[in-house]
């Protein structure tokens, strides 16, 4: 075997200063996770440039999480076309458009936590009172949902549901708001599961009609895979958002590009693990489509990959422009 032709292992020289684009760069070379990182910068790149239909899948936590501020600067300047979470994705946007989460430890013990009323996300913090304003809230917006539903005969699908949630919390550090606000469809399939559900079998009790059509829903999400000439995904941890993208993307025979950034394994056989070569084998991303998983923290990489993929480009435009 020859190594001739094989790129030189070499990270970034600090001697020179830090240039952010060419720091960015020297990932590509550095190896392990940096490498992979790296990858997913130009695939991110490519989906713009082929004007690929962008689907944006992510987990709760990313909007517990700092990187709620990253996925909302997307929405707002439209550089995705869909997003896809889970029932805290949706809860927990509301919420800290009332009021914030705080940064905590993860080593407090639970039961103190418990006691003082603090739900824990990690290191981040939740006290139980943020879910009062939340219940508040929800509350009245499906008095006004099921007030249309019963005038219009009208029953909401979750991605029309959550565009109204968006437009009734009206407020611009919302990834919802800006989601309403530029069209952008946010699926949920699991929109019963988390504190949504709970409020849900609440108001059902009292208004035994009120429904939400999730068939709906599958209709939707595949339709808009059907009428895209290519799609992309970029999909920050696993579960059933993960899925649902991919799996919507069988009916486009997968994928044309897909960045993976998660930290689960696939020694288990759990989708959330599994590599995008599993995915090929279902016809959820197709065969020779660019494709990547960082096994990484998404707080650390999906920063980095916006910056390298998104904002350096906006920049070039700019500078071209002024030409």
């Amino acid at each position: 075997m020859t190594l001739e032709g094989y790129p030189q292992i070499k990270g970034y020289d600090f001697e020179k200063g830090l240039n952010f684009k060419e720091f960015l760069k020297s990932f590509a070379l550095s190896g392990f996770q940096a490498t992979h990182l790296a990858q997913g910068i130009e695939i991110a790149k490519a989906m713009q440039r082929e004007k690929a239909t962008i689907f944006l899948a992510y987990t709760s936590n990313q909007i517990s999480s700092g990187n709620r501020e990253i996925i909302k600067y997307l929405v707002k300047h439209k550089k995705v076309q869909v997003l896809i979470t889970s029932a805290g994705g949706i809860e927990e946007d509301i919420i800290k458009s009332l009021k914030p989460f705080v940064l905590g430890q993860f080593d407090v013990p639970g039961r103190v936590l418990f006691e003082e009323g603090i739900n824990r996300t990690g290191n981040i913090f939740v006290p139980n009172d943020r879910f009062a304003y939340f219940d508040k809230f929800i509350q009245k917006f499906f008095e006004r949902i099921y007030a249309e539903q019963v005038a219009q005969k009208k029953v909401f699908c979750p991605n029309k549901l959550i565009r109204e949630l968006g437009l009734e919390i009206n407020n611009q550090d919302s990834v919802l708001y800006w989601a309403a606000k530029n069209n952008i469809p946010v699926f949920c399939p699991g929109l019963i599961d988390g504190s949504l559900g709970d409020l849900i079998y609440f108001f059902k009790q009292s208004h035994p009609g009120f429904m939400i059509d999730i068939a709906q829903e599958m209709k939707d999400i595949v339709d808009l895979v059907l009428n895209s000439e290519k799609t992309g995904g970029i999909i920050l941890g696993g579960g059933i958002s993960k899925h649902f993208a991919l799996n919507a993307n069988i009916f486009k025979e997968g994928f044309d590009f897909v960045i993976y950034i998660n930290t689960a394994e696939e020694y288990d056989g759990s989708d959330s693990g599994a590599r995008v070569e599993e995915a090929i084998t279902w016809g959820k991303v197709k065969a020779k489509a660019p494709a990547v998983k960082v096994h990484c923290d998404a707080t650390i990489a999906f920063p980095l990959l916006v910056a390298g993929a998104f904002i350096e480009e906006k920049k070039a435009k700019l500078s071209k422009g002024k030409k």
